[in-house]
Parts: structure tokens; C-alpha cells; sequence
């Protein structure tokens, strides 16, 4: 609880917390959430991550479809992002991604103890949906990735960079790298000038201590692995230069679980749901098509909600 007389907490942009939606993470630092809720009772709960340098905000067209069908969709941007505290890019650990999206999503169980769950996770957000999952498997009647960080680029992570990373993530953690190019988010002009416009996204340069943080989450994944049995759909373009296919490609194959799906876009860029009208209408319906085979009958109660 703050001190009387105290001043509030505000958002990087100066709101105070007061006067929007958040939760509070175990280091006490408040995370701006989003919720959609349908009108009638939900029949399942979705979380979706965002990912690096990114916010919540725009997956909102991809949430509205998703509580169209009576589902509960909430969101919130990750430490260091969007609205939420936190240094901008800056994390000590990857693990604090994962656990505060536990932290959220046990929040909406606890007021919806019977609905299934599951998560749609992009980019970065696709590896802490992965990271997430593999947690609790139980937990978890589906997972959506859309182009999910599952190696490092295998180009610019070699072994002698990987090492002089170590080495600079040692010595330098704040030195500066390059940085996320927007041109490579899609093949609509118009998304990319959008994302470039967005104050809420981070446009600055990545540091060595954050692609660290990747570099482990990469590995993380790669031991999970031959252990993952939890359904999920996997979706990925194959000219995206931002998260490379073959993690993706890797992670089909090697996986032992008995029900996924792995759908490839020609020409498609990293943020699929944002790329050409068409391609982005398609993942969409993709998208909501699998979530909706998945969802259990609906009661009398939520067919009277619709």
C-alpha cells in the first residue's frame, strides 16, 4: 500500500495507475493490463503475449474476434514495455516474463476456475507462451504461436558470438546492439508506418544484457522440447528475418505431442496477423477456428449470452 500523502504511481507516459487497468508483479512493479470481456459468460480464458518491444494494444483485432466468441481475452505488456514499469528492454532475468504471465492468468482462473485456458503468443512472446506452458502443462487446453522465438538465428548467434556475447554481457550489459527493423514486420506498408508511429513501441537499440536473456530462453526451449505434449498451432512465415523459421520448423518436428499444427505463409513476414489484408485475415480465421475446436459445449447460460 502506498504511504499516505504519497504520490501516485504513474505509467512511463505519466498516467497514474489509479486510473488504469494493472497488476502488480512479485517486484512490486505495476503492468498495465487489457481486458476484453463478452457480454454473455465466457466459455474459455486467452492470454496473449506480445512481443519484444512491442505492447498489448495491437492485438486488439485479434482479441475482439476471439470474445466474438464468447471468449475472455486479457493481456499485459510485459515489464520494460508499453505502459508497464520497468526499464525500457531491460530484464534481470526471462523467467520474469513467464512468471508474471502465471501471476495473470492464475489471477482470471481464480475468478473463473472452470474455464479452460490457453495462450496466443507472438515473437517473444511465442517463447515465454512455450516457457509458460511447459510450467504447467496441465493447465493449458491449447497454445497458439505466430511466429514464435524458438532459436536465435543461427547466422548471428555462432558460437564466437555467443562467446564474445558472454563475454560483452559480463563486462558491457548496457552496450548497445542493433536494433528491431520495422520494415521486416509486414508487407503492408501501412502496418509498418503504424508501428513506427506507435509511441508505446520501442524504437531504440537492443543491449547485450536483453539479447542474453534471449540467448537463455533459446536454450530453455531447446531442452523442453522432447518433453512437450500440450496441443498447439504454429504459424510462420517463411521470409521473416526477424524470428527465423527454423526454430519453428525444429520445434514441429521434434515435438512428441500428438495434436499440432504447423501452417507455413509463402513470402509471409514476422508479424503474420499484421502482414498483407489477406495473409493477416487468414491467420485471424486460423486463429479462432482452432481455439473454437478446442472449446468444450456451450451450457444453456452462454448460449443465452450470444
Amino acid at each position: 500500500m502506498p504511504e499516505p500523502g504519497a504520490a501516485p504511481r504513474r505509467s512511463p507516459q505519466g498516467v497514474p495507475y489509479t486510473e488504469l487497468q494493472h497488476i502488480v508483479n512479485a517486484d512490486g512493479q505495476h503492468l498495465f493490463c487489457r481486458y476484453w470481456e463478452p457480454a454473455g459468460p465466457p466459455r474459455a480464458l486467452v492470454f496473449i503475449a506480445h512481443g519484444a518491444g512491442e505492447h498489448s494494444g495491437p492485438y486488439n483485432e485479434m482479441a475482439q474476434r476471439l470474445k466474438d466468441l464468447s471468449l475472455l481475452v486479457f493481456s499485459h505488456d510485459h515489464v520494460g514495455h508499453g505502459q508497464s514499469e520497468g526499464e525500457r528492454m531491460i530484464v534481470k532475468e526471462f523467467q520474469v516474463y513467464i512468471r508474471d504471465s502465471l501471476q495473470h492468468i492464475d489471477l482470471m482462473k481464480s475468478r473463473h476456475p472452470d474455464l479452460p485456458v490457453f495462450i496466443v503468443g507472438h515473437s517473444m512472446g511465442g517463447a515465454i507462451s512455450i516457457l509458460t506452458a511447459c510450467e504447467r502443462p496441465g493447465d493449458f487446453v491449447g497454445v497458439v504461436l505466430i511466429a514464435p522465438m524458438v532459436q536465435l538465428n543461427p547466422e548471428s548467434a555462432t558460437p564466437f558470438k555467443v562467446f564474445v556475447a558472454k563475454i560483452l554481457n559480463h563486462m558491457l550489459p548496457s552496450l548497445a546492439l542493433g536494433s528491431i527493423e520495422s520494415k521486416w514486420i509486414s508487407r503492408d506498408k501501412k502496418q509498418v508506418e503504424a508501428y513506427d508511429a506507435d509511441e508505446l513501441n520501442y524504437h531504440g537499440r537492443l543491449r547485450v544484457s536483453f539479447g542474453m536473456q534471449l540467448m537463455v530462453a533459446a536454450d530453455r526451449i531447446e531442452r523442453e522440447i522432447p518433453s512437450i505434449n500440450w496441443p498447439f498451432l504454429l504459424l510462420h512465415g517463411d521470409t521473416d528475418k526477424i524470428c527465423d523459421i527454423r526454430g519453428s520448423i525444429m520445434m514441429y518436428d521434434r515435438v512428441p505431442s500428438s495434436d499440432k499444427k504447423f501452417e507455413i505463409y509463402k513470402g509471409g513476414y514476422h508479424a503474420l496477423h499484421h502482414d498483407l489484408p489477406e495473409v493477416a485475415e487468414s491467420v485471424l480465421k486460423e486463429v479462432t477456428s482452432w481455439i473454437s475446436e478446442r472449446l468444450p459445449a456451450m451450457t444453456t447460460e452462454q448460449q443465452q449470452g450470444l
